[in-house]
């Protein structure tokens, strides 16, 4: 089967960061579904782990997690869907990826694809909406009130993949006044098209900001990239007994700054479930259900943001490198096979 994948960690701008490969198709095992893969998405993990992480010599590593696609077969323990099913998942970080024809992944994260979606459409959404639906919902647990704290969120990134989902999960399923973060015209505009109340300049100190909205003290704040630089203004603004959670990954971090408010901080790890088998691993496919019933619904919209064909090296290695440059406005997805 056609797949693409690497064998050092390379800078992105050297041909070989990623390479097109003919690897065995996979049999699925007992809870396996093999699913005939026909677009995917790219999020900062791939490029993160691409540089991080050195395949077994000889052995090249495939990345990629969002995929949607048809069910080819299914394991011998496989409840949940049959082959022809049309899905759409976010995988498990100690498999091999989605960049691949066919790929296996565990039924239980696994959710059916939304019916008005094309393929690329939906590809854009599993990993950003788990991680989103995780933070506000089981992490932050928004639904639950801060004593005294303004009802609201601030969401910085607002306009990358999690943020555009973030936003529209708060502003259709919550009370909450939304603010988003941007800092050029164009993601300012997709803030506001995706549901934001309130968009603020994180290239600029954003708890001043935040006053001049005139709603007090937001109760909850979601920081999905650059959190070190953002920290000292978060203490700042982020209500008493607020709480607070976040998906990047900083060198270091000094919440002590949270300590006097008694903010609450909170890490959202999309593949903690998948990682350890939680017990509640299968959450992860009834959250992908409920977002694909939102969608059909015309409640959630997807957040692709560019679409490139077909799945190859070439268009991986340019999709890593806009993500690595840090100017994605929602997703970037490829579909289709050459």
């Amino acid at each position: 089967m056609r797949a693409i994948g690497y064998q050092n960690s390379l800078p992105i701008a050297d041909e070989r960061a990623l390479v097109d490969l003919d690897l065995p198709r996979p049999d699925p095992g007992p809870r396996d579904l093999l699913v005939a893969v026909r677009a995917v998405s790219v999020n900062p993990v791939d490029a993160k782990v691409r540089m991080r992480a050195q395949p077994e010599a000889g052995k090249p590593k495939v990345l990629g997690w969002d995929a949607s696609g048809v069910v080819e077969a299914v394991g011998s323990a496989v409840t949940m869907f049959r082959p022809g099913d049309a899905v759409y998942y976010a995988g498990a970080l100690q498999r091999p990826g989605t960049n691949a024809e066919f790929h296996l992944v565990d039924e239980r994260i696994v959710g059916t694809k939304p019916a008005l979606l094309s393929d690329a459409e939906a590809a854009a959404l599993p990993l950003t909406a788990l991680t989103a639906w995780e933070a506000q919902f089981d992490r932050l647990d928004v639904t639950r009130a801060v004593t005294g704290a303004a009802p609201a969120i601030l969401i910085v990134g607002g306009a990358g993949g999690v943020g555009s989902i973030a936003t529209q999960l708060a502003r259709t399923q919550t009370d909450l006044t939304v603010i988003a973060t941007a800092s050029r015209p164009e993601t300012r505009e997709w803030c506001l098209s995706l549901g934001a109340h309130h968009v603020v300049d994180h290239s600029l100190p954003l708890a001043d900001q935040v006053e001049a909205l005139g709603i007090g003290h937001p109760a909850f704040v979601f920081s999905t990239t650059q959190t070190d630089r953002h920290l000292a203004e978060i203490a700042r603004l982020i209500a008493p007994q607020g709480r607070f959670a976040l998906i990047d990954d900083p060198q270091s971090l000094d919440v002590s700054q949270l300590k006097q408010k008694s903010v609450s901080l909170h890490w959202e790890f999309m593949f903690t479930r998948s990682m350890f088998e939680t017990a509640d691993m299968a959450r992860q496919g009834e959250i992908l259900n409920e977002t694909a019933r939102l969608v059909d619904a015309g409640v959630l919209r997807t957040t692709l943001g560019e679409r490139l064909s077909p799945i190859d090296a070439a268009n991986l290695r340019r999709a890593h490198a806009t993500i690595e440059s840090g100017r994605a406005k929602g997703k970037i997805v490829i579909d289709g096979w050459a």
